[in-house]
């Protein structure tokens, strides 16, 4: 895969998982939830305009420049409290309705930061320094995505460490 398939098949991935955070705002039912699935909606928008400006570069000029990409998700400290609230909020049906939107946001997470794994591992350097960025920004998603995931759907996990043992 040359870079300029490999900027397009990213926009696609980016409005892919843009869509599922468009489309679990809409069917979410609690507002803490709606707010997290809008923020993540506008970050990958924010992708998906940023990659067609390069495609659009790279087009024009036969190279790309990386900018630095940034991310509009708070810290790390802000997120956990913020999924702490959501847990002491949701009720049962909610948990539900929470898990399976959560569910499909993580696995276009995880294939779109697969995608940006494998072109930094087999575009040229240029292709390389390009994706790495995304890759770190994914990767946070998908931790995101998961930690909320195992907030609401009370797995006794919550940032992929156990909170309790059963071990004595």
């Amino acid at each position: 895969m040359n870079l300029e398939e490999a900027i397009q098949t990213a926009i696609d991935y980016e409005e892919k998982v843009r869509d599922v955070y468009v489309h679990a705002r809409a069917d979410s039912i609690n507002d803490i939830g709606r707010r997290v699935f809008k923020a993540l909606a506008k970050e990958e928008q924010g992708h998906v305009d940023y990659l067609q400006l390069k495609l659009a570069e790279l087009q024009n000029t036969g190279r790309v420049t990386a900018e630095e990409l940034k991310t509009i998700l708070p810290p790390s400290e802000v997120i956990k409290q913020s999924v702490d609230k959501l847990e002491n909020r949701l009720a049962a049906d909610d948990r539900d309705n929470e898990t399976r939107l959560l569910k499909k946001a993580l696995q276009v997470e995880v294939e779109t930061s697969n995608f940006y794994q494998q072109m930094v591992k087999e575009l040229e350097p240029e292709g390389q320094k390009f994706f790495a960025p995304f890759l770190v920004i994914e990767e946070g998603h998908v931790t995101l995505v998961q930690a909320e995931l195992d907030c609401v759907s009370g797995t006794g996990f919550y940032f992929d460490m156990q909170e309790f043992s059963l071990e004595m």
